[in-house]
């Protein structure tokens, strides 16, 4: 396939750098309407693509509609009724050559509109049928009045609707894509992989694809098309996802033209740490440790990210990498999300590091007045061991030396935050080396595509003695018969957690549904201590009966979704998750990760509210059939998507136009094997395509 040569460059008045308002047509006010929707260049309309597709290609005789079909009618107005029963509305009541009668029904309409739907007026029609009270009708259905007893014209290709914005109508915006699709350049000036490359993986002719997918043919596979599977949309997810692709790599090379310390020396205070241990390291923890101190040694930024499953010790091997920089004189920040996860990390870096001589210090925003400037002047002063919260990137915070940055589940984080600790520590061109802990396994395809820049590490073995949970889900309905098994649980000198959730985002209502069945646990246990825990309590009474709980004072805690991460208790054989139904995998496995931490058979009963819903049945399942958490991730990033596995939903982050990476992954491999080539051979290439895919907005999301 011809294609632009790599090395060209595009010339200031190529078509597609053209701003919007260079179309004919496009005034002030509908430039800016485009604008929110990040199209100010033409060669953005090119790539703002269909939602999905309507078929106005041909008619359907009344009598052969189904309820959930989108079809076409034509027909005649044979009676028309205004209603005011709860709410205004207009019934219109039309037959064709079928004799079959549709009724169309308007809730939001003017007294010109109904006056000009007089019977006899003859009407085309594009709807959703439903079947209402009074057969089937279409509600709200897009119309035309048709003059005399003409047919009516017929569209010859399928109709795209556009993601659009208030006050820019679908045929404005069409109309502004069609013009701009007008000024789409040859095939060999808009191609910009190579022509080996396309030819090498089998890609398509890019124009073709887009005019492919703005103007389908009538005969058009409208299936594939709604799955995003036909070939032109594949064409374009892989020119998406390989931009992607580019764009983390090239920020991966940036970072790495920077400097680091090498942080090496003689292993002595690692060696110390490891006797000390009431356990050995599994051999995953040892493979992964060795890459992350191979990497520190070196004078390039280590990027790195550790993940592995709950319970498989990778805060072990976060201190064996902290005291590698502590030999070699330089200092540590930790950062988690949450202050129970950061006083977590706290307890066991105490005590670990203490009796090797490290003191460490703690830097939360609960942590005010004359503590938090002792705290601050002894970070400065260099200070080896420093963790936190978000508080370490808070203005004030100024480190001595400041070598490697740990990052506890980073998803968690803004873009800005992570760069704001790592930037605490830029010394001209040198830069802390970057640690990311993750107990959310990642799945490959999440892995290849969002984590580019990044090294992956995975522990991918518990440590022995840990026993698989068993799971089981049972209907509210049930509650008596669990409420029993915790008595029995408890009469054996077994622990129990009762997890509360809710949908509402509320921590006021949260604590109450804490506190209802606190209330009721008290009540049905008698001679069991019941403690309880949520988010709105004072951290140092939340810490008082976290201790309760972890010392056997307390049978059952009864808790919010505040213990999800960082809370080690092994004789806690049994957890409760009422309204299962309603959290995602990731974080019903999380929870359930807080049993079987011991040798003692462990259980987890998700509770559930009937009726659930398809997706809400399929995760129960999952937690049913396996405890393996990269079998989980994947499941969740099948039934939820990369956005909400990753926690960059509301961020921008890895909001594809085209692509889906659980759809797409098959390409992954293809399109790292171009980029790679692209980066090597084409760099003039690839930086185009990431111009022209993602613009200014670069992503720094792991810079």
């Amino acid at each position: 396939m011809p294609a632009r040569n790599a090395t060209a460059q595009p010339s200031t008045d190529a078509p597609g750098l053209r701003p919007v308002a260079s179309l004919p047509g496009v005034g002030p006010a509908l430039a800016e309407a485009l604008a929110r929707l990040g199209l100010e260049r033409v060669q953005d309309l090119w790539f703002h693509l269909p939602l999905r597709y309507e078929d106005r290609t041909h008619l359907t005789p009344i009598a052969d509609l189904r309820p959930g079909d989108r079809a076409q009618v034509e027909g005649v107005v044979d009676a028309v009724e205004r209603g005011f029963r709860f709410r205004p509305q207009l019934k219109v009541a039309i037959s064709d050559d079928s004799r079959e009668t549709l009724q169309l029904r308007f809730f939001h309409f003017h007294r010109a509109q109904a006056d000009l739907l007089k019977p006899g007026t003859r009407l085309l029609c594009y709807g959703e049928v439903r079947l209402g009270a009074q057969g089937l009708e279409m509600v709200h259905p897009q119309y035309e009045r048709l003059a005399g007893h003409a047919p009516a014209a017929m569209s010859e290709l399928l109709t795209p609707i556009y993601p659009t914005t208030e006050g820019l109508g679908i045929k404005r915006l069409a109309g502004v894509i069609s013009k701009a699709l007008a000024l789409l350049p040859p095939e060999a000036a808009l191609e910009l992989i190579p022509p080996p490359l396309c030819a090498e993986h089998g890609l398509t002719s890019l124009r073709e694809a887009l005019l492919y997918v703005h103007r389908p043919p009538a005969d058009a596979h409208l299936g594939q098309l709604t799955l995003g599977i036909h070939p032109a949309q594949q064409r374009l997810a892989f020119e998406e996802l390989l931009t992607q692709h580019l764009s983390l790599r090239r920020m991966r090379a940036a970072v790495r033209m920077r400097r680091a310390p090498a942080l090496g020396g003689k292993g002595e205070l690692r060696a110390q740490l490891l006797a000390s241990l009431p356990f050995t390291l599994t051999a995953a923890q040892q493979r992964v440790t060795d890459e992350v101190v191979r990497d520190i040694a070196r004078s390039k930024p280590m990027l790195r990210l550790v993940q592995g499953d709950v319970g498989s010790g990778k805060t072990v091997v976060a201190a064996l990498a902290a005291l590698a920089a502590v030999e070699s004189g330089y200092q540590v920040a930790l950062m988690a999300p949450t202050e129970l996860l950061a006083e977590q990390h706290l307890r066991n870096f105490r005590h670990w590091l203490e009796p090797l001589g490290i003191a460490v210090e703690w830097l939360a925003g609960k942590v005010q007045g004359k503590a938090r400037q002792q705290a601050l002047k002894r970070v400065a002063g260099g200070a080896l061991v420093m963790i936190g919260t978000h508080a370490l990137m808070q203005e004030g915070v100024a480190f001595g030396r400041l070598g490697l940055v740990i990052v506890d589940e980073q998803h968690r984080f803004g873009v800005h935050q992570r760069l704001a600790l790592r930037d605490k520590g830029l010394e001209g061109d040198q830069v802390p080396h970057q640690l990311v802990l993750t107990a959310t396994p990642i799945p490959r395809t999440l892995a290849m595509s969002a984590y580019a820049d990044l090294d992956v590490s995975s522990i991918d073995e518990l440590p022995p003695g840990r026993t698989p949970v068993q799971t089981v889900a049972v209907s509210n309905a049930r509650r008596t018969e669990v409420i029993e098994r915790i008595a029995c649980a408890c009469g054996d000198g077994r622990q129990v957690y009762w997890v509360c959730t809710l949908i509402e985002e509320s921590e006021q209502l949260r604590a109450q549904a804490a506190e209802v069945a606190h209330a009721e646990l008290v009540a049905a246990l008698p001679g069991h201590g019941v403690g309880l825990i949520h988010g709105r309590m004072k951290p140092k009474d939340k810490q008082a009966v976290m201790d309760a709980f972890k010392a056997g004072e307390l049978a059952v805690l009864v808790a919010t979704t505040v213990i999800e991460v960082g809370v080690d208790v092994p004789n806690a054989s049994l957890m409760v998750i009422e309204n299962s139904e309603r959290l995602g995998l990731a974080q019903l496995h999380q929870l359930r990760g807080r049993v079987g931490r011991g040798a003692i058979a462990s259980n987890c009963v998700l509770l559930y509210q009937p009726p659930i819903g398809q997706l809400a049945r399929e995760r129960l399942q999952v937690m049913r059939e396996t405890n393996d958490g990269f079998r989980i991730a994947e499941r969740d990033l099948e039934l939820r998507g990369p956005g909400e596995v990753l926690g960059t939903r509301q961020t921008g982050q890895l909001s594809f136009r085209i692509a889906d990476l659980s759809r797409d992954a098959h390409l992954l491999d293809a399109v790292h094997e171009v980029g790679e080539t692209m980066l090597r051979e084409h760099p003039r290439a690839a930086e185009l395509l990431i111009e022209r895919w993602i613009g200014g907005a670069a992503r720094y999301a792991h810079a």
